[in-house]
């Protein structure tokens, strides 16, 4: 039988997997632009459950879902939570500026 941490591993796509359209996809809804929000501006990982969504449980794990795989955010499991953090360096290596550009879009969309 595997160990149990095995079935707890968390695939996300290598950063030269990483598309374009996957993370304009992912960014482009306002739900998922808080998360990515929220993870940029926190100084640690977050669990799913330490954002405040107004969404049903199930809803926010497809949201963190898409953001995953999109590769714009890394998940790892701590006990039970799944902790979350944004994969910011590999964004940035892959679409320089990309990142920083949409959040401060999204900075003047919120005024």
């Amino acid at each position: 039988m595997a160990p149990d941490h095995a079935a707890r591993q968390v695939e996300h796509p290598a950063p030269e997997e990483l598309e374009l359209t996957d993370v304009l996809h992912a960014l482009a809804d306002p739900l998922r632009l808080d998360i990515v929000r929220a993870l940029a501006h926190s100084d640690h990982e977050l669990s799913c459950s330490a954002l405040a969504l107004p969404v049903t449980k199930s809803t926010s794990t497809h949201h963190f879902r898409v953001l995953r795989e999109a590769g714009i955010v890394q998940q790892r499991y701590e006990g039970t939570a799944r902790m979350n953090s944004l994969r910011r360096e590999e964004l940035d290596a892959v679409f320089p500026g990309l990142l920083d550009a949409v959040l401060r879009a999204a900075t003047r969309r919120e005024r």
